[in-house]
């Protein structure tokens, strides 16, 4: 856009303040030029709401191409089939959910899209096929996958953000996990590159284990016994271990649930490793302990565990051990989460979060005395420098993207599959009480959700592939 614009409210949250005061932004060409101090007639004016940065989501599934139907339910495929925009899949419908939960920016996983993102032929087809589907701006991870290593500088130039891979069966046979060995040889060729390699840090070494007693597949505690901590605090060791060897190289834990696993990143950041770790919103919001069995809904890999170990993730993240917190959304189709049988133990491991990430921190952060300033740094500042894109989202800067949230911080609501903006309405938080809610946000300059529109999505697709 290539007009001036001007947005002003009376608590606006800048990044050099703990609490909103009134500003005015100037933004020319989806860009902010200028901040001032005070409220002004402008062109949008949050009033008594809140002016926030929009938040930037560096762990999502979007599974396309190719399983495209993960973004929704096998039941609802044929009764929409008059609707075409119900055909737009993925990126589609997953960027409408961000948007709607106040997120600008999503960083695509390399999988579970059909082919995976292990290499730059593989990048040009994923961003084919998002091209024009995007409601907010999206940059890619790329994969490290057995074999694939002289793919990985060529991703680099081509613009991925770094690179995941699994130290355990990742579910998908198209990105099998790395062995140690793998893991070295990916370490050679990126420690002089500026990029950073994300680990699925859950490591399984033991022998076989003599037979037990069947346990129930319905029941919660079954899974959560057959994915215990030490798998997670195996892995960071072995990572931790494999970093001292490639010191230059940033290595990042995703989505780390095992309290017990802190020591050893505190010992490692202690000793200078260039060590970053993210958590997500389903384990700081849930716990093993009220999880009702026979309810796949709730299985994500790795599990979400006991309160106490929900308390300490928390103290983690608010003394700087936990750098960032992100979705990990992950949906499939119903017939994958077998919700009908309940069978938690061959269901799909997954949680589709999209849309209502800040609420839920909101809700739960309010209960321990955490600011809205804290939750942005960790749900937009440091995940947008954990992706590189701190030069230009994360925050209302002048020189950065006008990436911009009205947030209503009182308002109330109960989440319920109709609320739900992701197309496979299969949610862990179907029937919570949540506190926050966005009413609009904007994609550099541009209005692209609208709750208090009779179609919130009014306005085509605008996002950028970064």
């Amino acid at each position: 856009m290539s007009q001036t614009l001007t947005v002003t409210g009376q608590r606006v949250l800048l990044p050099d303040s703990l609490d909103p005061r009134p500003a005015t932004l100037t933004i020319e060409s989806g860009k902010i030029v200028a901040i001032e101090d005070g409220w002004r007639k402008s062109d949008i004016d949050a009033g008594s709401y809140i002016l926030i940065a929009g938040l930037v989501d560096a762990h999502v599934h979007l599974n396309e191409p190719g399983r495209t139907a993960w973004e929704v339910s096998a039941s609802s495929l044929f009764s929409h089939s008059s609707d075409l925009s119900f055909f737009h899949q993925g990126f589609w419908t997953g960027t409408r959910a961000a948007a709607a939960g106040g997120v600008t920016c999503v960083v695509d996983m390399p999988l579970n899209s059909l082919p995976p993102t292990c290499s730059s032929a593989n990048l040009d087809l994923k961003r084919a096929a998002a091209t024009n589907q995007c409601f907010t701006d999206v940059a890619f991870w790329g994969g490290v996958i057995p074999g694939n290593q002289h793919h990985l500088r060529p991703l680099v130039d081509a613009g991925v953000k770094g690179f995941k891979c699994f130290l355990i069966d990742s579910g998908v046979e198209e990105f099998p996990c790395v062995s140690e060995e793998d893991t070295q040889s990916a370490m050679e060729i990126l420690q002089d590159l500026s990029t950073v390699l994300l680990f699925h840090a859950e490591f399984d070494h033991a022998p076989s284990q003599p037979a037990q007693p069947p346990q129930p597949s319905t029941a919660y505690n079954t899974f959560l016994q057959s994915r215990p901590e030490k798998l997670e605090v195996d892995a960071i060791s072995l990572i931790t271990r494999l970093q001292q060897r490639y010191p230059a190289l940033r290595c990042h834990i995703v989505h780390l649930s095992a309290a017990s696993a802190l020591p050893v990143i505190r010992a490692a950041k202690a000793a200078g490793a260039k060590l970053t770790v993210e958590t997500c919103f389903h384990y700081l919001c849930l716990a093993a302990d009220h999880l009702p069995d026979g309810h796949p809904e709730f299985k994500c890999c790795p599990p979400i565990r006991d309160d106490t170990n929900r308390q300490l993730l928390w103290e983690a993240l608010l003394d700087g051990t936990i750098d960032c917190v992100v979705s990990d959304h992950s949906p499939c189709v119903a017939e994958l989460k077998h919700i009908d049988d309940g069978d938690i133990m061959g269901a799909w491991g997954g949680i589709s979060t999209l849309g209502l990430g800040l609420s839920l921190l909101w809700t739960e952060g309010s209960k321990r005395g955490v600011s809205l300033a804290q939750i942005l740094d960790w749900t937009s500042k440091k995940t947008a420098e954990h992706a590189s894109l701190h030069h230009r989202k994360g925050a209302l800067k002048v020189g950065f993207d006008a990436d911009f949230v009205v947030w209503d911080p009182d308002a109330e609501f109960t989440v319920t599959k109709e609320s739900l903006h992701f197309k496979n309405k299969l949610s862990a938080y179907e029937g919570l009480n949540l506190r926050g809610q966005v009413k609009q946000t904007y994609v550099r300059g541009s209005l692209v959700y609208d709750s208090t529109a009779s179609d919130a999505f009014v306005n085509p697709p605008v996002g950028n592939l970064l």
